[in-house]
């Protein structure tokens, strides 16, 4: 059965509801939209755990660089991730060796063997092909009207 996102409102409830958000694939290039986003995150006041194996023990954005999502101590809500299609399955593996709560996969990004993983493992909170920053401006839009 091919995966679907959950509704529009659960979407938001996990928005609203997150703290902390790992960002896996997080560039420390100011121009790449992993950056752009992360930086967009802290602003609206999420706290972000960049995630990303060659920039390890270097900060992002003023964070500690994590190679691992399992290395990060502190409870994760939402795991953001900027890598390619055929990276989800391992990226889904690590992340079923934490407590993360959401896995969401940025614009574009999706891969159905991930989300077999994960639901295979009982885990259902899975977004994918869905960016963070549109969701986040959909929800301030809901809010005015």
């Amino acid at each position: 059965m091919p995966f679907e996102n959950p509704s529009q409102e659960t979407i938001f409830d996990y928005l609203k509801s997150a703290k902390n958000i790992a960002v896996v694939g997080l560039s420390n290039n100011p121009e790449r939209t992993s950056h752009q986003i992360a930086k967009l995150l802290q602003q609206k006041g999420y706290r972000i755990f960049p995630v990303n194996p060659v920039l390890t023990g270097q900060e992002v954005l003023g964070e500690k660089v994590y190679d691992h999502l399992t290395e990060i101590t502190e409870p994760i809500d939402i795991v953001d991730i900027f890598r390619r299609d055929e990276f989800l399955p391992e990226v889904a593996k690590d992340f079923l060796q934490t407590d993360a709560k959401v896995f969401w996969a940025q614009l574009g990004i999706e891969n159905e063997e991930a989300a077999n993983l994960l639901q295979a493992a009982g885990r259902k909170d899975i977004v994918m092909n869905r960016c963070v920053k549109i969701e986040l401006a959909k929800m301030e839009n809901d809010k005015v009207e």
